[in-house]
């Protein structure tokens, strides 16, 4: 499983290049650069099961977070090319985009904005960590050894 996030705010006009890099670098290049050595022994094996993690900004978009959302997209792009060409020999390639959650990332969120968030989900509530890890583990499962190429979205219905 890939789990990279690093996310600048900002409109891009003004955004750093630095930050640009720093965000294409941990968000995209490493999880590719990781997936790349890993699924080597898969290979040899003939089977495994990768997970990337995206966001639900990968197919929505927020203002200020353009590079970012960029980054997710193109880790769903990634996995559904790879699930292409590795579930030739039985290896799985999914991804799961989770919702806002409240994390040390998002933790500068508070107040009305944190609210409107919350609102947008039917549940009124916020998928926790757990609820993406337990996506992520059955896709890992033997439940799930038919399943690739697919992009599980955890929000809670915010983005019904």
């Amino acid at each position: 499983m890939n789990n990279a996030a690093l996310g600048f705010d900002g409109v891009l006009a003004t955004q750093h290049e630095r930050d640009i890099a720093t965000m294409l670098q941990v968000n995209l290049q490493a999880p590719i650069l990781l997936t790349k050595y890993l699924s080597r022994t898969m290979l040899i094996s003939r089977v495994g099961r990768i997970v990337q993690v995206s966001s639900i900004m990968a197919e929505n978009g927020y203002s200020g977070l353009s590079v970012y959302g960029a980054t997710k997209a193109g880790l769903v792009g990634f996995a559904k090319s790879l699930s292409r060409e590795l579930g030739k020999v039985g290896i799985t390639v999914n991804c799961v985009c989770p919702g806002y959650m409240e994390t040390e990332m998002t933790a500068g969120l508070q107040g009305e904005k944190l609210e409107s968030i919350r609102r947008r989900s039917p549940f009124r509530a916020f998928p926790t960590v757990n609820d993406v890890a337990g996506t992520v583990a059955f896709l890992l499962g033997p439940d799930a050894q038919m399943i690739t190429g697919t992009t599980v979205t955890v929000d809670g219905g915010s983005t019904a």
